[in-house]
């Protein structure tokens, strides 16, 4: 699925989602379309991606445990 874009200065493109992420966090984009309409960054919700510069302990759990020596 390809998502239609607004870019900052007036250009429209479709991109990947994956790419739409970086496009919101760089802020490269105003808006972008959704399938109830047009959203504008800024002014309406938007889910945040996870953060990929955080440097802190891992502490999501996987389900399996380390061996203990």
């Amino acid at each position: 699925m390809m998502i239609r874009v607004m870019y900052s200065d007036g250009n429209f493109d479709i991109v990947k989602p994956g790419f739409l992420d970086r496009l919101i966090g760089e802020e490269a984009i105003t808006s972008f379309k959704r399938s109830e309409g047009w959203i504008v960054l800024g002014r309406d919700p938007v889910r945040r991606s996870r953060n990929l510069d955080y440097a802190g302990p891992e502490r999501r759990h996987y389900g399996f445990t380390a061996a203990v020596a």
